[in-house]
């Protein structure tokens, strides 16, 4: 088979799952249930396969990925209309874990063990079953968790403390090298940053493995001579 023609035939069908991946949506990476993740087995598999068969071509790969992009789409207005129907398409959550209790009948229902349901938990920083007030298995695998109270960490709304805001930390340097957008996001100049680097005994933007800015907080710098080796 022809090289070139199997190049222009993976770059079609890159550029094409690409197109239908932002078509559909983030959800089909985020929540992606059973069905999402057999759809997107069988959307691999009609452009792999067509790329070692001479006898389909680009126009075929082309409108198999149409038809199978459409009845995804489909599917998933058809769930977002229609509530009765996420039960049989989406799948539904189910309770695991009721009032610290495992609940049996649920677990063999969906098919989960007792050692599947601790690697879960785990997943949530749950080590002890006997943590957990209630566990529910989504749609999607994953569980989510709401521990017993005397295990729950304690919030500062939990102790009358008026929080203070937040702010996301920016990410100045990273393995040497100046990130300028995200200096002009601050309002800073290399000027600036240079004089906050000579207070920490540092020279230059390249001696510097990481820097992040956060508000009101001095600045974080890690050089490459106190990494880990």
């Amino acid at each position: 088979m022809d090289y070139l023609q199997i190049g222009v035939e993976l770059f079609i069908g890159y550029v094409a799952l690409l197109v239908i991946t932002k078509v559909l949506g983030k959800t089909q990476i985020t929540q992606l249930t059973p069905f999402d993740f057999i759809s997107a087995l069988i959307l691999g598999e009609l452009v792999g396969n067509a790329m070692y068969d001479k006898n389909v071509g680009i126009f075929k790969i082309l409108f198999a990925i149409g038809i199978w992009s459409i009845l995804i789409y489909t599917t998933e207005m058809i769930t977002q209309k229609f509530k009765k129907t996420r039960p049989i398409l989406e799948g539904y959550p189910s309770i695991v874990i009721h009032k610290g209790k495992i609940d049996y009948p649920s677990l063999k229902k969906n098919k989960l063990d007792i050692n599947q349901l601790q690697h879960l938990l785990r997943n949530k920083g749950v080590f002890s079953i006997q943590e957990c007030e209630y566990a529910i298995l989504e749609a999607n695998g994953e569980v989510s968790v709401l521990k017993k109270p005397e295990y729950d960490f304690i919030t500062k709304k939990d102790l009358q403390i008026q929080g203070t805001p937040v702010s996301l930390p920016v990410a100045l340097i990273e393995d040497g090298e100046l990130i300028h957008e995200h200096l002009d996001q601050i309002q800073w100049t290399e000027k600036k940053l240079l004089k906050e680097l000579k207070k920490h005994g540092i020279d230059s933007i390249q001696e510097v493995l990481y820097a992040e800015w956060k508000e009101n907080e001095p600045l974080f710098i890690q050089t490459y001579s106190n990494s880990s080796s």
